[in-house]
């Protein structure tokens, strides 16, 4: 696991960024034990996902409402990690010690050659192929 200490803007008492692999995301997400946050957009969304990710668009985001109190590591991923960090950096901010995203994002995702659920937007059909479920 690769861990930086991160200073989100404008914060008083920076907390703990860690950034996962797909991998380790995955183990968790396979054992319950994490909930994945995907802060893109909804078009981005619903063209492609990763199975059981849930949506909060960063556009509207906010840190308050996140269920703090779950005994499960919440994970954001967007994209390419860059919007899941800014995310996770507002947790941050609001005082939490630690918070949690994927690196390198979906894109890092099928990289590792796991699956996701996709559609083509012209037809509305799930996508075939290895990567599409």
């Amino acid at each position: 696991m690769t861990q930086h200490s991160q200073t989100a803007p404008h914060a008083q008492a920076p907390g703990t960024l860690h950034e996962l692999d797909p991998t380790q995301v995955h183990e968790l997400l396979r054992e319950r034990r994490a909930v994945l946050i995907d802060v893109r957009e909804p078009g981005e969304f619903e063209a492609e996902r990763i199975p059981g990710a849930l949506l909060a668009p960063l556009s509207g985001f906010d840190p308050h409402s996140l269920p703090l109190d779950t005994d499960k590591r919440i994970i954001f991923q967007c994209g390419t990690g860059r919007r899941s960090a800014q995310a996770a950096r507002l947790v941050l901010a609001c005082g939490q010690l630690a918070a949690t995203h994927l690196a390198g994002g979906i894109s890092a995702w099928k990289r590792a050659g796991l699956a996701v659920i996709a559609y083509d937007p012209a037809t509305g059909q799930l996508r075939q192929g290895p990567r599409a479920r």
